[in-house]
């Protein structure tokens, strides 16, 4: 099967990427493998107990999106500098107590090996 990575660096409601990676995310996971790595500002998207006023949680659209087999990992330098910090896995799919299911804080290791192993990648940022 064919794997598409995207990449974010946007943080939640700052531009419409998030928006756009989970539309992209939605088709693609039709006939693609697809991964999702949030870098910079975007590793904010998963925080729990987000609650935007007149604009859907993007927080819960990934989730969603993991649950339909996206793989999402968010990179572990840019968590802890926003505090959030990696720690067992827990029972919802999450290593990290502070953010949804189904989204992993990971290395930029993880990203290396995700673009070497996509037939495509896209980058989302400003």
């Amino acid at each position: 099967m064919k794997t598409l990575t995207i990449v974010l660096t946007d943080g939640p409601y700052i531009s419409e990427y998030a928006e756009i990676a989970c539309k992209l995310t939605e088709n693609a996971l039709k006939r693609y493998q697809v991964n999702i790595f949030l870098y910079l500002d975007a590793v904010q998207i998963p925080k729990k107990g987000q609650n935007p006023s007149f604009v859907t949680s993007t927080g819960e659209l990934f989730t969603g999106l993991a649950e339909k087999g996206a793989v999402i990992r968010a990179c572990a330098r840019c968590a802890a500098a926003r505090g959030y910090i990696a720690e067992e896995e827990t029972a919802n799919g999450s290593n990290c107590k502070d953010y949804l299911p189904g989204i992993k804080i990971s290395s930029l290791y993880e990203l290396s090996e995700m673009i070497s192993k996509s037939d495509r990648v896209i980058s989302l940022s400003r």
